[in-house]
């Protein structure tokens, strides 16, 4: 890293600001160059220029706080990450900052140079991929404004013609509910990725600090558990990015049904034992193959992709210890799937809305997820040419069908 890392200090007291710059100083290859500032105006007023990379925010500022500080320096358009510092843990404040967009929360007093440079470095490369995120939405204007114009065009053109004006008029209607969907698509992708980025990234953040301080023998165990967490955590990004990324290549027809001949027990015995190890304790997949006919011919990348999904939503929607019910039939040519849970169930309000783009039913709020699954599942089912369908009561569980007709 060639340039240095410009942070601001905000603290009334001068005292605080002598500790953090020997703090920083102890940094081992130290890259940063530290500013300090008392006042709160003048904070915002520095904030404004956006100089800095980084701003540690002190709790107390006399007449004002840091949270509100916080606040305005958003509404003022700072992209660059705000680290809460306070004088003692509290887990409201920590809840309320991060709520309010901070990027982490330091406790003064217990920060040492590693804490305080992972601290830094994280929230860094947070706002990276925030900004990358906004990015994206930019193109994304910048795309349905392009597709708006062509259609404007469009209606010019049409109006010179003798064509049917009233089925011209239709299909533009059409067009420009599509456009105005992807733009609703669009800021639900934003507040979303954002959301769903941001639980993931502070537990690496929280983790990745927390197996500095476990350096004896005697500490594996602790220190294996934020492993764990961190791993966990990389693995919901993935899935994250890839819900995205199914989503966009479904959208812009990069997605083909290429069927090929393969034995459908094997493959689903070899499913049902690569998830049965990420399933919550207790937990038991069930398969059972019904039928003489073995050999398939579908896209088993798309088939995979469809029963990975039902089955992961199957153990995340179910308690510890509940069985999960897998079946394939084959009969007269046509395959029919079920997956079965003993879960939380679908409210009967939610289910019109199961298959739209990131929604998620009331029940499930608690749980992690983007509310593309289900939508990603029915698009493969529809390109591969079956159908979807699913039996759900409150508490009881649900039941996906999946339902492939005879192979001419």
């Amino acid at each position: 890293m060639s340039d240095k890392i410009k942070i601001l200090l905000i603290d009334d007291d001068e005292d605080d600001f002598i500790i953090t710059r020997e703090i920083i100083d102890d940094i081992p290859a130290r890259n940063y160059r530290l500013d300090w500032t008392p006042s709160f105006t003048e904070a915002l007023e520095l904030i404004a220029q956006k100089k800095h990379d980084i701003y540690l925010v002190d709790y107390r500022l006399g007449a004002h706080d840091g949270l509100e500080l916080i606040t305005k320096a958003l509404e003022m358009g700072c992209t660059a990450p705000l680290i809460l510092l306070t004088g003692q843990s509290d887990r409201e404040t920590d809840e309320k900052a991060m709520r309010l967009g901070a990027s982490d929360y330091l406790v003064k007093g217990a920060i040492s140079p590693n804490e305080l440079e992972r601290s830094i470095r994280y929230s860094i490369e947070h706002g990276k991929t925030l900004q990358e995120i906004q990015t994206l939405n930019t193109e994304l204007e910048e795309r349905v404004e392009k597709r708006t114009n062509q259609l404007a065009e469009a209606i010019k053109k049409l109006e010179k013609t003798n064509r049917s004006l009233q089925e011209a008029q239709l299909e533009i209607r059409k067009a420009l509910q599509k456009e105005k969907e992807l733009n609703e698509l669009k800021s639900r992708f934003v507040t979303i990725a954002s959301h769903e980025f941001r639980t993931p990234l502070a537990t690496v953040l929280s983790s990745a600090s927390l197996i500095g301080k476990y350096k004896n023998t005697e500490d594996d165990d602790k220190r294996q558990k934020h492993v764990d967490r961190i791993k966990s955590a990389v693995s919901n990004l993935t899935s994250i990015l890839n819900d995205f990324l199914s989503i966009s290549r479904i959208e812009e027809g990069k997605i083909y049904n290429v069927p090929c001949s393969f034995n459908l027990e094997v493959f689903c015995l070899e499913i049902t034992e690569e998830l049965q190890g990420f399933v919550k304790d207790g937990q038991q997949i069930q398969y059972q193959h019904f039928g003489a006919q073995k050999t398939v011919n579908l896209d088993k990348q798309l088939l995979k992709n469809i029963l990975l999904n039902l089955l992961s939503n199957a153990s995340k929607y179910s308690a510890e210890g509940k069985l999960i019910y897998f079946t394939t039939e084959t009969k007269n040519g046509a395959l029919t799937i079920t997956v079965k849970d003993e879960g939380i169930g679908i409210p009967e309000a939610d289910k019109v809305h199961l298959f739209d783009p990131f929604f998620r039913a009331q029940n499930v709020t608690n749980i992690q997820g983007t509310g593309l699954g289900l939508n990603i599942v029915k698009k493969y089912v529809d390109i591969m040419g079956g159908t979807l369908g699913y039996e759900s009561e409150l508490d009881h569980g649900t039941t996906f069908i999946v339902n492939f007709p005879a192979q001419t």
